[in-house]
C-alpha cells in the first residue's frame, strides 16, 4: 500500500511532496549517490537534510522532500533500496511525526522599526544571536508552516540574508488527540 503524499505550503500554492527519511552508512561519496539518483531521473527535491545520527558518525539520516508530481513513491522507494548504503527508507507521514526546520535570517532595520523586528521575532519565538543599530541576524527552529508565516512577515523589512535548513522529522513517540466533534486539522504552528 503506497501512502498518500503530503502537501507543504509553498509561494506558488499548495505543492504535492513525499517525505522521505533515509537512513544510511556514513561513508564518502552516499550523499552524492542518493542526490544523483533523483537527478539522472528527473525528480523535483524541494529540500534535502543529512546528519550524522551517533556519537560513532557510523551513520547518517537523510530527510528528502520530493515533489509528488516528478516521481511515484514507490519508485523512489525501489531506487533509493538499489543503493548499497541505505540501511532503511520510511515515509514520513504528516500526522505520525515532529517536523523541524531551521532558519537563519539578517534583517535590516532603520532605528525606528527595531521594535517592531524584535516584537515580530519574539512572537513567533525567533532568537537574536547577533544585533547592530541596523541589522538583526535571528533564528527560529520551528515547523514549516510557521517559518513560512515567520518568511511573509519578514517581508515588511529589508531581508540581507536568509538561508533554511529544510525539513527534517521523528515519528511522534506518543499519538495526538483528536476530538470526535472537531474534524479540523491542528493549528500547523503548534507541532
Amino acid at each position: 500500500m503506497t501512502p498518500e503524499p503530503i502537501e507543504l505550503p509553498s509561494s506558488q500554492g499548495e505543492l504535492r511532496h513525499h517525505v522521505l527519511s533515509v537512513l544510511v552508512e556514513n561513508k564518502a561519496g552516499v550523499l552524492s549517490r542518493v542526490a544523483g539518483l533523483f537527478s539522472r531521473r528527473g525528480f523535483n527535491i524541494f529540500s534535502l537534510a543529512v546528519a550524522p545520527t551517533d556519537p560513532s558518525r557510523r551513520f547518517s539520516r537523510i530527510t528528502i522532500v520530493v515533489d509528488a508530481a516528478s516521481a511515484p513513491l514507490s519508485q523512489i522507494v525501489n531506487q533509493l533500496d538499489k543503493l548499497i548504503n541505505v540501511v532503511e527508507i520510511s515515509h514520513v507521514n504528516e500526522q505520525s511525526v515532529v517536523e523541524r526546520e531551521l532558519l537563519l535570517a539578517t534583517i535590516g532595520v532603520a532605528f525606528d522599526q527595531m521594535a517592531g523586528a524584535l516584537a515580530l521575532c519574539a512572537s513567533f519565538g525567533a532568537e537574536v544571536l547577533d544585533a547592530t543599530a541596523s541589522e538583526v541576524t535571528v533564528t527560529l527552529a520551528a515547523h514549516p508552516d510557521q517559518i513560512n508565516a515567520f518568511c511573509e512577515l519578514l517581508a515588511a523589512y529589508r531581508v540581507d540574508q536568509l538561508h533554511r535548513t529544510g525539513l527534517v522529522a521523528l515519528p511522534r513517540l506518543t499519538t495526538p488527540p483528536v476530538s470526535p466533534a472537531s474534524a479540523e486539522p491542528t493549528d500547523p504552528h503548534s507541532n
